[in-house]
């Protein structure tokens, strides 16, 4: 059994994709990143940057102690490793799909991600910064959009690397992008929605929480953090 510590954000869809997909037994432990339960001294014990997702596999693959793993990314390879699927074991590509995982972690989640304070969240516009984030994100679909001309999915079978990105191009209206200037991106996001288990995996998120305005309070819990809103 998997504990997913979980709140129903691109970064927590990630793991519900993976694991609805394999079928493999989970229990989801909501994390309300609005409230603050981020920051609460369990949580930190084994997800020490305070952020969700993380998981606890009460069953790891070596029989041992349970194993701790928090950072998306980290948990997709986790789960790809223990159970041999969404990742080619081939060395070609498995490198192919983990470049595409590292390439979500590092750029299309933490550029979409200020796309999405600056237009949504900031108490005030500011128009360099919305403009900065919008054209990056726009880039980086186009970067997609490449990489899919010529195959079904981004490291040609399904694999971890698309379930690392689709979550984060499901808000592709509120990021103020227009998928149609993207047909194969528009193609390959069409193919995953699809898809049963993501059905699925989207179900479970709403059924947790389907809040579409964030509170003001929510707002100062998420947005100012320092190194001492932390109690140890």
């Amino acid at each position: 059994m998997i504990e997913l510590y979980y709140w129903p954000t691109p970064n927590g869809h990630k793991i519900t994709l993976f694991l609805e997909e394999t079928g493999l037994p989970y229990e989801i432990k909501p994390v309300n990143i609005g409230a603050g339960d981020q920051f609460k001294p369990e949580f930190l014990a084994f997800s020490p940057n305070n952020r969700m997702p993380a998981i606890i596999d009460r069953e790891p693959k070596d029989g041992g102690a349970p194993v701790t793993v928090f950072e998306s990314g980290a948990i997709l390879l986790y789960l790809a490793e223990k159970t041999g699927q969404f990742l080619p074991a081939d060395l070609r590509g498995r490198f192919d799909a983990l470049q595409w995982l590292f390439w979500q972690m590092g750029g299309l989640g933490p550029m979409a991600g200020q796309n999405h304070h600056f237009v949504q969240y900031a108490p005030e516009r500011i128009p360099y910064a919305v403009e900065r984030y919008v054209k990056e994100t726009n880039r980086l679909y186009g970067v997609l959009d490449r990489r899919l001309a010529d195959r079904e999915f981004i490291a040609g079978d399904y694999s971890i690397a698309d379930m690392a990105s689709y979550p984060w191009i499901v808000p592709n209206k509120k990021q103020q992008q227009n998928l149609d200037d993207f047909p194969h991106l528009r193609r390959w996001f069409d193919a995953i929605r699809a898809r049963p288990a993501t059905e699925r995996a989207y179900e479970k998120g709403a059924a947790i929480s389907n809040i579409s305005v964030m509170t003001e309070e929510g707002k100062k819990i998420l947005f100012g953090q320092t190194a001492g809103v932390v109690k140890r």
